[in-house]
């Protein structure tokens, strides 16, 4: 069964955009997104199992300039309209 998570992380300053486009290359991670606040970075990455999911982790956790990481792992998701139904016009 697929597994959904999203990860924060808190990074070195100025390292956030090199560190997206670095996870980005991994397969399992769908986006990766600056944000602002407590964390410096979102990722939402899809794996098959627990197992994989740990293993890339493990393997973004390598990146240099990664100080933090926290995952959340999806229990249920909720589409909106636009993600229903792609014709979906606002």
């Amino acid at each position: 069964m697929a597994v959904n998570a999203y990860v924060v992380f808190k990074v070195s300053s100025g390292s956030e955009r090199d560190i997206c486009k670095k996870m980005i290359e991994s397969d399992g991670v769908l986006e990766c997104s600056v944000i602002y606040g407590e964390y410096d970075l979102i990722a939402r990455i899809k794996s098959e199992s627990l197992d994989k999911l740990e293993g890339l982790i493990e393997n973004i956790r390598t990146i240099p300039s990664i100080v933090l990481t926290s995952t959340m792992i999806v229990a249920r998701a909720y589409k909106g309209k636009t993600e229903r139904n792609p014709q979906h016009k606002n």
